[in-house]
């Protein structure tokens, strides 16, 4: 995984109307956290932030240069985004350190193809693992190729670098291959839909009066 370079500035001014201010000059306010230290109150650029998350996802390890003060380590715990709008409100760092092991989930890409006449359905996108800070992947590959039908791929099946162990449950389900229905199943589907459906002749009639 990259390590990216940024440089914050600390935040002294809090509360909402701080927190629009900040978006206005072009940063992003955030909060970083962990090792028992206090939390740190920093304003990021929106524009390289983004741009280090677009290109080398939230699993980054950002250097965090702040003037005056010796570079720190983190990861991009939690992004929120305005729901209509779109643009980041604020950002959750959590501090490591290097050579320290974080639980984090990575994207998981199905490569492959499976036998021709099957259907695949992904049901997992990420998987929880823990790595090295400095070494977190970024994606599993999990090959399909010439899966048949009724084949299934679990998180025990995902094949993990050196020093990554699982975290999530083994069992969970990551992907299922099955049978695509013929057209003859499709039909007798259809038939099936239909039978028993009996039109009332007495729609559109008065009742009589009693």
């Amino acid at each position: 995984m990259s390590e990216v370079r940024i440089s914050v500035e600390p935040r002294t001014e809090f509360g909402k109307g701080a927190a629009r201010r900040t978006r206005r000059a072009g940063k992003i306010p955030a909060v970083l956290y962990g090792h028992g230290s206090d939390p740190k109150h920093l304003s990021l650029p929106a524009i390289e932030f983004a741009r280090a998350v677009r290109d080398n996802g939230q699993n980054a390890v950002l250097t965090l240069e702040v003037a005056g003060s010796a570079n720190e380590l983190a990861l991009t715990k939690t992004v929120t985004a305005h729901p209509i709008k779109n643009y980041i409100e604020h950002v959750d760092l959590l501090l490591v350190k290097r050579g320290e092991k974080v639980t984090v989930n990575v994207p998981l890409v199905l490569v492959g193809d499976a036998v021709s006449g099957t259907l695949v359905t992904q049901t997992l996108n990420e998987l929880e693992v823990e790595a090295e800070a400095l070494h977190i992947p970024e994606q599993f590959e999990v090959s399909i190729d010439g899966a048949e039908g009724g084949a299934q791929i679990h998180a025990s099946d995902v094949k993990l670098p050196s020093g990554v162990t699982l975290s999530a449950d083994a069992e969970v389900l990551v992907a299922h291959i099955s049978d695509a229905p013929s057209a003859e199943d499709m039909e007798s589907e259809i038939d099936a839909e239909g039978a028993g459906v009996v039109e009332d002749e007495s729609e559109g009639t008065t009742a009589s009066e009693s």
